[in-house]
């Protein structure tokens, strides 16, 4: 029998595993009891992994619609292509924010230089998903490297604030709707508070053990908070969680393979499109992921 959740969580979501190509990532959105937080319609949590000499990752060029993509690194390096022509590595503490709009390609690979030497591989994907009114939006991509972004040390805490403005600070990362995302390394004791500013609010577990109103959680989960509590979480042993969230989005989001749409029509149509290879391509990349048949 599942005990009962603690009255300040929502949900609690386990992630799974799923393979991306030799390369196994744990999905924590979506999932069956969560569909999104905020606007965050996907997380992944990438490795962490070691590369072996001359190994690497090889997402090769797909399509997205009606999305944003955001890569966050805490190990390692991949090197982002876009249809756009943007060619841009990201190392841990930067953010590559790619916007899909009506549509974009990508693909996402270790470089040649990393793959050589091999090494880790560590990091979260998520989506979010854009308001209505700007899915088809013009495709763009931007790059912050880790010193744009706002750093909070106190008291045994350090905090990078990724998109969205928490506690009093602000990030240069321009979203499409009310977005909190952080990622924050506490020591041992620390403890920080997540106030209520937010409707929707989660967190995300990664290394270490935190403790909420006595209870435990270890890495690896999805904690959404209940609208209205004000929460403090407190590090058991040295800890690093994401912080998420932000407004709720406007009507529910259909989501299929990597296309994402309040209008299911619109992925039905970017279907075809990427079936005739009406999508641009990336330049200097020759391959492809194939539609999935499902």
């Amino acid at each position: 029998m599942t005990a009962p959740l603690p009255s300040y969580l929502e949900t609690l979501v386990v992630p799974r595993a799923r393979d991306i190509g030799d390369f196994e990532v744990r999905r924590a959105l979506p999932a069956a009891g969560r569909r999104m937080v905020g606007p965050f319609v996907f997380l992944d949590q990438m490795g962490p992994a070691e590369f072996l000499t001359g190994r690497g990752l090889d997402v090769r060029p797909h399509p997205h619609i009606g999305l944003a993509t955001v890569t966050y690194l805490y190990e390692g390096e991949i090197l982002h292509r876009d249809s756009l022509g943007s060619v841009q590595p990201i190392r841990p503490g930067d953010v590559n924010w790619m916007t899909a709009g009506h549509g974009i390609t990508h693909s996402e690979r270790t470089g040649p230089d990393v793959r050589a030497a091999g090494g880790p591989l560590f990091g979260i994907q998520s989506w979010v998903a854009l308001p209505k009114g700007r899915e088809d939006d013009a495709p763009a991509f931007v790059h912050h490297g880790r010193g744009s972004l706002p750093t909070i040390e106190a008291e045994g805490k350090r905090i990078r604030v990724v998109a969205g403005t928490l506690w009093g600070a602000a990030s240069p990362v321009e979203t499409a709707s009310e977005t909190i995302y952080a990622d924050a390394i506490l020591d041992a004791g620390a403890s920080l508070p997540i106030d209520a500013v937010h409707e929707e609010r989660a967190i995300y577990t990664l290394t270490g053990t935190v403790t909420i109103a006595g209870d435990v959680f270890e890495p690896g989960r999805l904690l959404v908070f209940r609208p209205g509590d004000r929460v403090t979480v407190t590090a058991a042993t040295p800890a690093r969680f994401l912080v998420l969230g932000g407004d709720p989005m406007d009507g529910p989001r259909h989501v299929w393979w990597n296309f994402v749409s309040s209008d299911p029509e619109r992925i039905e149509e970017a279907k075809r499109r990427w079936s005739a290879g009406a999508f641009a391509a990336v330049p200097g990349e020759s391959e492809f992921i194939p539609l999935p048949e499902r």
